[in-house]
């Protein structure tokens, strides 16, 4: 792990994973979420020949908290690691709630970003039409009551420490799909959503209230590819989000993965999307069957 000085309050920690002379690209988490799930991508980036920069957002694992920070503030703190990294642009992979900054910074940081993929990726409130329960539950405790909600995810992520992986696994997957999550799969799951709350609650309360109101950005100003790759059984980030938010950015192009719900996304998309980093101006389809 290593860390760089956002401003004298704040810093980041990150670590990289793959082949450390490949092709640069950055991981954004989901929410809640930390630097380990890039773990995932470690064998496949080693493959790919991609360097793979996956750092904790402000408030999760041992970031500093920054509780006043909103989605717009991502390009800069991106910009800093990229900075520390010797990286001048690099592609974005952003999954779930990771999603809402990765597009922040194309929007703010246009010359630093290459392109985008975001894998069951959040969308905008005005893009959605709908939001999920738990989701409309977790966004009106950060807003009303930021207390509860901090005591909440420390209690998950007292029983996520000792209870089998299945406990936060479940979180992501869909009862109706049978095909099973790899072990290995599922402890960087655990490890990943206990290292979220290490030090602080403040990153997944930011967020929740954040990601749930006006993310202050351009769409429009988003002038990269961005590749939405979505499950269409996907219950925590509903399709038809995706769908719409295609229709709103200048370049996209949505990539749909037939019988996948949230974690599977990530799992059957990660090899393309290391690809597409790798080879960014690659073309692409609208969707897919994998």
């Amino acid at each position: 792990m290593q860390t760089v000085s956002v401003d004298e309050d704040h810093h980041l920690a990150y670590t990289e994973y793959g082949d450390p002379d490949g092709d640069p690209a950055v991981f954004f988490h989901g929410t809640p979420g930390s630097r380990k799930l890039g773990a995932l991508f470690d064998t496949a980036a080693q493959e790919s020949g991609v360097r793979l920069l996956a750092f904790d957002r402000p408030g999760y694992g041992y970031s500093s908290p920054w509780p006043t920070r909103t989605v717009r503030d991502a390009g800069a703190y991106v910009s800093t690691l990229l900075d520390d990294a010797n990286i001048q642009t690099a592609p974005l992979i952003a999954f779930s709630g990771g999603s809402a900054h990765a597009l922040a910074t194309a929007a703010t940081h246009p010359h630093r970003i290459d392109r985008v993929d975001s894998i069951a990726g959040v969308v905008p409130p005005r893009v959605r039409d709908s939001t999920p329960m738990v989701q409309r539950l977790l966004a009106g405790l950060a807003t009303t009551t930021p207390t509860l909600l901090r005591g909440l995810f420390r209690g998950q992520a007292w029983l996520a420490a000792r209870l089998d992986p299945s406990f936060v696994v479940a979180q992501y997957t869909a009862d109706s799909i049978e095909d099973p999550i790899p072990d290995t799969v599922a402890e960087v799951v655990k490890a990943d959503f206990i290292e979220a709350f290490a030090q602080s609650q403040s990153g997944a309360v930011t967020e929740f209230h954040n990601t749930a109101t006006d993310w202050d950005i351009s769409l429009d100003a988003i002038d990269v590819d961005v590749s939405l790759w979505h499950g269409d059984a996907d219950t925590n980030v509903p399709i038809a989000g995706a769908r719409r938010l295609e229709a709103h950015l200048p370049r996209a192009d949505l990539q749909v993965l037939d019988g996948a719900d949230h974690l599977r996304t990530l799992l059957r998309s990660m090899r393309d999307v290391l690809t597409a980093a790798q080879d960014y101006g690659r073309p692409t389809g609208s969707s897919v069957d994998r």
